[in-house]
C-alpha cells in the first residue's frame, strides 16, 4: 500500500516498484563506481602493477560474459526480485570479505580475482533480471520517461560515486570504500526484497533451461532491428572501451597535461549523460530506433579528438556531446524493448542484448596494444572512430531500424514484431504529450 502523502511527493505513474528499483539502483551506483577505483588501487597498494590491476578486471568481466543467457533464462522462470536479491547477497559478501582482506593488509592478487569473479557472476545474473523488472514496472504511455528520469538518477549516482569514491580512497584507504560497496549491496537488497510481483503472470512449465534459452534466441532472431542493433554495439562498444581505456589515458599523458585533463574530459562525458537523460523526460521520437542510431555517429568524436589530438576544451566538448547522444540511444532503446518484447521473455532478450553488447570488449582491449604497435596510436584512433560511423550507417541501412514506431499498447503475450516498416495510424499511439 502506498499512502496519500507518498503519491503526492512522486507522479501518479512512478509506482512502487518503479521508486524501489530508482532507489536501489542510485545505492548501488554510488558503492560500486567507488569501487572500481578502490580494487585498482587495492591491488597496487598489495604490490601490484598496471597488468595486475587488468588481470583482476578481466576476472569480473569473464564471468559476466559466460553467464549472461544463463542468468536471462533464470530471471524469466523465477521471481525476478528473488534474483536480484540474490546476485545482490553474493555481490555484498564478495565485496565484504575483499574489504576484510584489504584492510587486514593480506590480500592476494588471486584472492582478488577470485573475489572479482564471484562480483561479475552476481552481475550476470543480476543485470537480466534487473531489466527485465524495470521494463515491466511502467506502462507504455510513460514508458520513455521513466526510463529517461531512471537513467538519470543512475547516472548522477556514477558520477558522485566515482568521485566520492576516489576522495575516500585517498583520505582513508581502499578497503573501507570496499565495505561501503557491501553496505550498499545490502542496503539496495534489502529495498529490492520489497518488489510487488503480484502483477506479473505466472510463468507456465517450460522444458528446461536450454528450452528457455533456444525459446529467447528465437525472441532475439526473429526481430532484425533488435539484433541488428546488438551486432552493431558489439563493435562499438569494443572500439569505444579499447579507445577510452587504452589510448586516451597515453594520449592525456603525451599530449593533454596528465590525468587532471583526463579526469576532467571524463566528467563532462558523465554531464552529458545527465543532459542527455534530462532531454528525453521531454522529447518523445516518433520512430524511436532511427533517432537513437542517428545519435551513435557523435561516439566517434572522442576517438578522433584524441587522434589528432585537440586542445582539452575541444576535446571535453567532443566528450559532453557524446554523452548526450548515448543517453538518446539509451532511452530510446529501452522503449523500444519495452513496446515490442512480451513481458515473459525481458529478461532473456536482455540477456542476449546483454552478451552481444559486452563479447567483443575484452578482445578489443586486448587486441589495442598490438594495433598500435602495428599502426601507430594515431592510426588505431582513426581507426576506432571509422568503425564506429561505419557500424551505424550499416545498422540504418535495416528497414526496421529506420521506421520502428513509438506506440503505447504493448506488445501482446507472445506475439512476434510485425509493426515495424508500417507507417498505418494503427502501429502509432497517441504522441501529442511530451515524454
Amino acid at each position: 500500500m502506498t499512502s496519500p502523502a507518498a503519491s503526492r511527493r512522486r507522479p501518479a505513474w512512478a509506482g512502487r516498484n518503479y521508486t524501489l528499483l530508482t532507489a536501489a539502483a542510485v545505492v548501488t551506483g554510488m558503492g560500486s563506481h567507488g569501487a572500481l577505483i578502490a580494487s585498482a588501487f587495492a591491488v597496487l597498494e598489495a604490490g601490484g602493477d598496471g597488468g595486475d590491476v587488468g588481470l583482476v578486471a578481466a576476472a569480473r568481466t569473464l564471468p559476466l560474459v559466460l553467464f549472461l543467457l544463463i542468468g536471462g533464462a533464470l530471471a524469466d522462470r523465477l521471481p525476478r526480485h528473488r534474483v536480484m536479491v540474490a546476485a545482490n547477497t553474493l555481490n555484498r559478501a564478495s565485496q565484504a570479505v575483499f574489504a576484510v582482506l584489504v584492510l587486514a593488509g593480506e590480500a592476494q592478487l588471486w584472492q582478488m580475482m577470485l573475489l572479482s569473479a564471484l562480483g561479475g557472476t552476481g552481475q550476470a545474473f543480476f543485470n537480466p533480471a534487473a531489466e527485465g523488472m524495470l521494463l515491466s514496472s511502467v506502462t507504455a504511455e510513460q514508458a520513455g520517461r521513466a526510463f529517461a528520469l531512471f537513467r538519470f538518477a543512475s547516472q548522477g549516482a556514477t558520477l558522485s560515486g566515482a568521485a566520492l569514491g576516489g576522495v575516500l580512497v585517498a583520505a582513508v584507504g581502499p578497503g573501507w570504500v570496499l565495505a561501503v560497496d557491501a553496505a550498499a549491496f545490502a542496503v539496495a537488497g534489502s529495498l529490492r526484497a520489497f518488489l510487488d510481483v503480484s502483477h506479473v503472470p505466472e510463468r507456465e512449465p517450460g522444458g528446461g533451461i536450454l528450452a528457455d534459452l533456444r525459446d529467447g534466441w528465437r525472441e532475439f532472431t526473429g526481430r532484425t532491428w533488435l539484433w541488428a542493433i546488438v551486432v552493431q554495439f558489439s563493435l562499438v562498444n569494443g572500439v569505444i572501451v579499447a579507445a577510452d581505456a587504452v589510448y586516451g589515458p597515453q594520449v592525456a599523458r603525451d599530449s593533454l597535461g596528465g590525468a587532471g585533463p583526463w579526469g576532467l574530459a571524463l566528467g563532462l562525458y558523465g554531464a552529458g549523460n545527465a543532459v542527455g537523460a534530462l532531454l528525453m523526460t521531454r522529447w518523445k521520437p516518433r520512430r524511436l530506433l532511427l533517432a537513437g542510431s542517428l545519435c551513435i555517429f557523435p561516439l566517434a568524436l572522442p576517438s578522433a579528438a584524441l587522434a589528432v589530438p585537440v586542445p582539452v576544451a575541444v576535446l571535453c566538448a567532443a566528450m559532453f556531446v557524446c554523452g548526450v547522444s548515448v543517453e538518446v540511444f539509451g532511452v530510446s532503446w529501452m522503449t523500444a524493448l519495452h513496446q515490442e518484447i512480451p513481458e515473459e521473455k525481458l529478461s532473456r532478450v536482455s540477456a542476449y542484448d546483454w552478451f552481444g553488447s559486452v563479447s567483443l570488449v575484452p578482445l578489443c582491449t586486448a587486441l589495442a596494444g598490438p594495433a598500435e604497435s602495428a599502426f601507430g596510436r594515431t592510426e588505431a584512433l582513426w581507426g576506432c572512430a571509422a568503425l564506429v560511423a561505419l557500424a551505424t550507417a550499416a545498422v540504418l541501412c535495416v528497414r526496421d531500424v529506420r521506421t520502428l514506431r513509438r506506440r503505447t499498447a504493448p506488445v501482446a503475450k507472445g506475439t512476434p514484431d510485425t509493426s515495424a516498416g508500417r507507417d498505418s495510424a494503427d502501429t502509432e499511439g497517441p504522441v501529442g504529450r511530451l515524454g
